[in-house]
């Protein structure tokens, strides 16, 4: 091997990425920067134009909703100081589930500030015993360091983070440990209802992914539409997604800026309506005779 030759192969892994289907997501990632805003109260967002993450100020630390993707750490480190924040104030990190495109800072905040990692129950087993499933090759990133889950999440749960109390539920479907979660922001004397819903994607239903996952009887399609009842009738004045077009996020923050008295964001029947879009296109994927 030679300096040359070592190159040679950096570039050729480099390309290997480029080309790969997902390999898009791991480029230039700073173009997908959003400016940050205000969602309502003490509700700010912080993430880019594809992958969500939110930022609670509980009076007494900080809540970050997950942590963007492998390889944009330093964009999101960006976005909370542009939010006005310090991220070394992130005392406690949510994980909505245990995705590349999701844990991306959460081994950096906890050494960098030791900060608290909360993740569902099952996912924190996935990661620790399956990482495979996490799909951590897909970032092609060999630096990146695995991390331990503080604190394991079970249904049912209830935590409280400075001024702020959160209901935790576990909604298996995107993944085993997918999370969904409740709680309140105030904006003066008024009080909204944060909804949650850790992860949509049908990506993991599919005929192929479930055989290879062991999952020979598609049992976790039934799962997930068992998890989108479950969480269906909870009062949502605020439906915080996870990815942005859950909302149409980035089209609701334009209105937003350009009618600041009227937040696109307070919607009751957002979480309602979004949930059960998901069933009906859940129930077609089971349909489909091609993913039987």
């Amino acid at each position: 091997m030679t300096v040359k030759s070592d190159y040679e192969q950096f570039v050729a892994a480099q390309q290997t990425l480029k080309d790969n289907p997902m390999g898009h997501f791991f480029f230039e990632q700073e173009r997908r920067y959003v400016k940050p805003f205000t969602l309502y109260g003490n509700l700010h967002y912080v993430g880019d134009n594809w992958v969500c993450a939110h930022l609670l100020d509980t009076g007494e630390g900080l809540v970050l909703f997950d942590a963007g993707n492998i390889g944009a750490t330093a964009m999101l480190v960006q976005a909370i100081w542009e939010a006005g924040f310090n991220p070394a104030d992130v005392r406690w990190m949510v994980l909505s589930h245990a995705h590349v495109d999701h844990i991306g800072a959460a081994p950096f905040f906890q050494t960098m500030f030791g900060t608290q990692v909360y993740l569902g129950a099952p996912d924190a087993d996935m990661l620790a015993t399956r990482p495979e499933w996490t799909f951590l090759h897909d970032a092609h990133d060999v630096q990146y360091q695995g991390f331990d889950v503080d604190v394991a999440i079970n249904d049912g749960d209830v935590f409280t983070f400075g001024n702020t109390e959160i209901q935790f539920y576990l909604v298996p479907g995107h993944t085993e440990g997918c999370i969904a979660c409740f709680f309140d922001v105030h904006d003066g004397n008024e009080t909204k209802r944060v909804g949650y819903y850790g992860g949509f994607g049908f990506n993991t239903l599919q005929k192929g992914h479930l055989c290879e996952y062991g999952d020979l009887d598609f049992a976790m399609r039934e799962r997930y539409l068992a998890s989108l009842e479950k969480v269906r009738q909870q009062p949502v004045d605020i439906f915080m997604p996870n990815h942005t077009n859950n909302v149409n996020l980035l089209e609701k923050r334009e209105l937003f800026l350009a009618n600041p008295n009227r937040n696109p964001f307070v919607d009751p029947d957002a979480w309602g309506r979004y949930l059960d879009e998901k069933r009906t296109a859940l129930l077609a994927l089971m349909n489909d005779p091609k993913q039987h």
